[in-house]
């Protein structure tokens, strides 16, 4: 089932980029010659119009083959009309657009995938108080486990992140607290979070106010409309891509250790766990999945996308586009990066599964 999971997210995002730059080339005037549902050899196929639309064996992803990709040499004149619909006569921009549609779907794949789990509902951790750690402010007050914050330095508040928001930005300084006991009573506290060290995200150690209290694990599933929910997608989306591009400059600045970063093993490896914790979770896995291929394909490296884009923006510049020679070793040089990168992930992955390491 692992391996059944993990297909099905690849291929879900595989083909939602490639779809992305069938649309495009179609939009822009390009000729699509072929559109593939699944690599390798084909199944079953049909022709309508110009495009052959074609079921292969293995359905992981996909392909789009686009005519005159590539630019012909000498002997291989195309006729006139075929050559005005061919990708590398049209103009850079056009080529540009049609190179990037693919991160973008992915893109906006997740954006869609978000949408539709704040539409249908997340949890949401209540304010009410598990435990108050011994000798901490929390438990010097007064507050024990059922106690619930409702109010905090005149803000209402409800949920658990409402709560440590203040709580976190308010180090030193006394914050006024309204509770409500289990038994229904309400009472008035005044307590003083303590300016105290603790690990961000990246492991980086950080100031921040704290009393001591952990959540109970009461939640209420909150759900939002159409319009919210698909404005909420596109906030998380960008939260998303925000916090990956840090995450890169993290990892160069050895703040997040090598170690970290993971092959075709681990994805299969999260795609199965998240599985088990149920649709949604699966569904919020896939998402993130999505924003990191299609950022990663954005990327100025030779092979990808973003390379191709290189290539066009020096295009554009120089008005001639670079000589096959040196697309060629660029792209050699590209690959090499990238079964590097990929051989390092494999090794990360193999040595985790040795060592019985957690996934991250």
């Amino acid at each position: 089932m692992t391996i059944v999971y993990a297909v099905l997210l690849l291929g879900i995002l595989i083909f939602v980029h490639e779809v992305g730059h069938f649309i495009l080339a179609k939009a822009v005037g390009i000729k699509v010659t072929k559109f593939s549902l699944g690599m390798g050899p084909k199944l079953i196929g049909r022709k309508y119009g110009d495009t052959e639309y074609v079921l292969s064996a293995f359905l992981v992803g996909g392909y789009v083959k686009m005519h005159g990709e590539e630019m012909p040499g000498a002997d291989d004149a195309l006729e006139i009309e075929e050559k005005d619909r061919a990708f590398f006569a049209q103009p850079v921009y056009k080529r540009a657009i049609v190179v990037c549609a693919g991160s973008l779907f992915n893109i906006f794949f997740a954006v869609l995938l978000f949408s539709v789990i704040f539409l249908t509902g997340v949890p949401r951790y209540l304010s009410v108080i598990g435990e108050a750690a011994k000798l901490s402010p929390a438990a010097a007050a007064g507050l024990k486990s059922g106690d619930m914050i409702t109010q905090i330095g005149g803000t209402k508040v409800q949920y658990w992140d409402e709560m440590t928001e203040i709580i976190h930005d308010s180090p030193g300084k006394a914050l006024n607290f309204t509770i409500k006991g289990a038994d229904g009573t309400s009472r008035e506290l005044t307590i003083t979070p303590e300016n105290k060290a603790s690990k961000n995200l990246f492991g980086e150690e950080v100031r921040m106010g704290l009393i001591g209290i952990s959540p109970s694990g009461d939640a209420n599933k909150v759900t939002y409309g159409v319009f919210e929910s698909i404005a909420m997608g596109f906030k998380k989306t960008w939260e998303v891509i925000v916090l990956l591009l840090l995450s890169i400059v993290k990892l160069f600045q050895h703040v997040i250790p090598a170690n970290t970063i993971g092959g075709p093993i681990m994805i299969f490896q999260m795609a199965a766990k998240q599985s088990s914790g149920g649709f949604l979770s699966f569904i919020m896995f896939m998402a993130v999945i999505s924003i990191n291929l299609g950022v990663f394909n954005l990327f100025p490296i030779p092979i990808l996308d973003g390379g191709h884009m290189v290539y066009l923006a020096i295009e554009a510049v120089r008005k001639r586009p670079l000589s096959e020679q040196a697309i060629a070793i660029a792209q050699k040089i590209g690959l090499a990066l990238l079964l590097m990168l990929m051989a390092f992930a494999m090794y990360n992955d193999v040595i985790r599964i040795i060592t019985g390491e957690k996934l991250p």
